[in-house]
């Protein structure tokens, strides 16, 4: 049995309608921060009661009830709204049908029911007998304030929702089905980020990058894949050596909601000298989370505590530029390098260990801060020789928490604002998000849960 977009569409006799019910759950983007809804959707499929073999027919999907109102957030307006779907052949036939709606619905209002236009796919027929079709699982997506989807699931087992009999009158076996619906229009953006290349082996220009540009030759951003100095050991000044590159160190995170509650992924702090101190450049391993929603260029930015211990105590801050291309929903997503300038505070071996990272995200003129603090105890990824400088870091003035060997304050916070001004709990990401020129911004507003982001990847 295959979905076909060939052949003429058939109504071979009478058409059927049945309304089916089911346990549902939805999860819209983990970026709006609204708590998962169990709902019931009640679908009506419309399709012919008998075709012969070689018929190519028209299935409808009417959404007669969605598992959810349009929650108390965000007003939608008029042709904003998209639904997709999918129909489980059996009986006859085994495989996907996959079903598309048009973006066109009324104004729905926060608090309404979700109104949905029919979805509709076309099915060519290869094989006698009972195919019966159930309805599975669909999506919504939601064209404005950002391109955003909401996916629900089926939480029982569904019935048949039509049945259709195929009499002889063709050949073929039963090839399963294919989408003649197409990809959901106006989606998410297609697209990811890489932060850069990747350096290769403890070149001598690794992590080249400083907080106030290049100079002699310099990585082009990415994992450096080949720094293997022990420790990340380095002499300061030794041989007149200006790159100093680091080792890469795993690090776990625990953050806040609307972030993940952990997150692992593997840093390399490496510094390059200039006069009495050094620019810092901090990777991230390449694809080290999946976006949590469809995201315009600029919209997420990461930021890194250095913990600095040994000889000297403190903390410097590192920080990345926003995202360089559109994300898309799911698809990995590479951190840009984060710079930032460390002068030493005290003479001596002063170690560099990753601390407390953070990740912002903004839309107009709200924003989204994920603090993530550091659990157990990290490995320095760098080892300086370093000489005391006028206002370096120990002691100085705002010179970030104090901790030794880097690992107790790593576990601090990353930098303030974002939730903490909210006043609120987990739905305090919701409405530091939701109000952008005094509108409601909710990403996915038109859709009902929260789940949290995948988990950061280890590796590279």
């Amino acid at each position: 049995m295959m979905i076909g977009g060939a052949g003429m569409l058939l109504a071979a006799s009478p058409a059927q309608a049945a309304d089916i019910s089911y346990k549902t759950e939805c999860v819209p983007p983990a970026i709006s921060g609204l708590p998962a809804v169990q709902g019931t959707t009640q679908v009506q499929l419309t399709a012919p009661a008998e075709a012969k073999v070689g018929d190519t027919v028209e299935v409808v999907w009417k959404t007669v009830q969605a598992a959810s109102s349009n929650p108390d957030v965000l007003d939608l307006d008029k042709d904003t709204v998209k639904p997709t779907g999918t129909i489980k052949l059996g009986g006859a036939a085994t495989g996907d049908l996959k079903l598309e709606g048009p973006r066109q619905n009324p104004a729905i209002p926060k608090k309404s029911p979700m109104i949905l236009p029919d979805m509709k796919g076309s099915l060519k027929l290869e094989k006698a007998g009972e195919l019966t079709l159930t309805p599975d699982a669909y999506a919504i997506n939601v064209s404005k304030p950002i391109s955003t989807d909401t996916k629900c699931t089926p939480k029982e087992t569904v019935r048949p929702g039509a049945t259709i009999k195929v009499t002889d009158g063709g050949t073929g076996t039963t090839t399963g089905g294919t989408t003649t619906g197409g990809s959901t229009d106006g989606g998410t953006t297609s697209g990811g980020t890489t932060s850069g290349g990747t350096t290769s082996g403890g070149s001598t220009t690794t992590g080249g990058t400083t907080a106030g540009g290049d100079t002699g030759g310099s990585t082009s951003g990415g994992t450096t894949s080949g720094s293997t100095a022990s420790g990340g050991t380095t002499t300061g000044g030794s041989g007149g050596a200006t790159d100093f590159p680091g080792k890469e160190v795993a690090v776990d995170f625990a953050c806040k909601s609307p972030g993940p509650a952990s997150i692992a992924s593997k840093v390399t702090i490496n510094a390059k000298k200039s006069g009495g101190g050094y620019g810092l450049t901090v990777k991230t391993a390449k694809g080290v989370m999946d976006s949590p929603a469809a995201l315009p260029a600029g919209a997420l930015k990461p930021s890194m505590q250095i913990v600095i211990g040994g000889a000297d105590k403190g903390s410097v801050t590192v920080t990345g530029p926003g995202n360089p291309a559109p994300l898309e929903t799911g698809k990995p997503v590479d951190l840009p390098d984060m710079t930032g300038t460390y002068k030493p505070g005290a003479s001596g071996s002063s170690t560099l260990t990753p601390g407390a990272l953070t990740i912002d995200v903004t839309l107009g003129g709200a924003k989204i801060n994920i603090p993530c603090t550091v659990t157990g105890s990290p490995k320095a990824s760098l080892t300086l020789d370093t000489t005391a400088q006028e206002g370096g870091v120990s002691g100085a003035s705002g010179g970030g928490s104090t901790g030794s060997g880097g690992a107790a304050a790593a576990g601090g916070t990353a930098s303030g604002g974002g939730l903490a001004a909210t006043g609120a709990d987990d739905h305090g990401a919701l409405r530091a998000l939701g109000l952008v020129a005094g509108t409601a911004i909710l990403l996915g507003g038109a859709v009902f849960t929260f789940t949290p982001w995948r988990r950061l990847r280890a590796g590279r």
